[in-house]
C-alpha cells in the first residue's frame, strides 16, 4: 500500500487520507489486488523477461483490468521492468528523477517493486509518495512532479498511455526545497 510524506516528515499510509492530501492535484490513486500473483509469480519475480514473457505479462494483466482501459481512455501499455543490471537504468533515473510535467496523463500499475513520486502542490509545497505493488496511480497532464525508482531498484509496472508518443518530460524549474 502507498505511503506519503508530507513536507512537515509525517507519514501517512491510510489511503483515504493519500487521496484528499493528493486530491488538489486531480491524482487518482487505489489499490487493486487482482491476484495476478497467482498467474504470474515466476514472471514477476524474474529480473529479465523476453519479449514473449512481457505480452504474456502484459496479456493477463489487461484481462483483468480492462476497465482501468476504458475509464482512462488508454491507447496501448508496455510493461516497465527495472533491475540494479538493467542498461539503460541510470538513463531512466535521469529522464524522470527531474522535476517536469506531461501533455498527457501518466498512469501506471505497480505489479512488484517500489516507485517514488514527489509532486508540487498548487500552494508550492512538495509531499513524496511510494507507490507499491498493486498501487495504480493516473496523474493528469500537467501535475509538476518527478519519479524514480525506490533504494531496490526493481520495479515492474504496467504503464498506460493516452498518447502514441507516450509521456514526453517537460522539464520545470522546480527544485527540491
Amino acid at each position: 500500500m502507498a505511503i506519503l510524506l508530507l513536507e512537515d516528515g509525517t507519514l501517512e499510509s491510510n489511503l483515504v487520507e493519500i487521496s484528499r492530501q493528493l486530491s488538489p492535484l486531480g491524482i487518482y490513486l487505489r489499490h487493486y489486488d487482482p491476484g495476478t500473483s497467482i498467474f504470474l509469480p515466476d514472471l514477476i519475480s524474474q529480473e529479465i523477461l523476453t519479449a514473449r514473457e512481457k505480452d504474456y505479462i502484459l496479456e493477463i494483466h489487461d484481462s483483468l483490468f480492462e476497465f482501468l482501459k476504458k475509464e482512462g481512455n488508454y491507447l496501448w501499455s508496455d510493461l516497465l521492468t527495472m533491475h540494479p543490471g538493467l542498461s539503460q537504468l541510470q538513463m531512466l533515473i535521469n529522464t524522470y528523477n527531474r522535476y517536469h510535467v506531461h501533455t498527457a496523463p501518466e498512469a501506471l500499475y505497480i505489479l512488484a517493486g517500489e516507485m517514488i513520486f514527489g509532486f508540487v502542490r498548487p500552494d508550492g509545497s512538495q509531499v513524496q509518495l511510494l507507490v507499491q505493488s498493486q498501487d495504480y496511480i493516473h496523474i493528469p497532464a500537467r501535475v509538476e512532479h518527478w519519479s524514480s525508482p525506490a533504494a531496490s531498484l526493481h520495479c515492474k509496472a504496467v504503464r498506460y498511455f493516452t498518447t502514441v508518443d507516450g509521456w514526453i518530460p517537460q522539464y520545470t524549474v522546480t527544485s527540491d526545497q
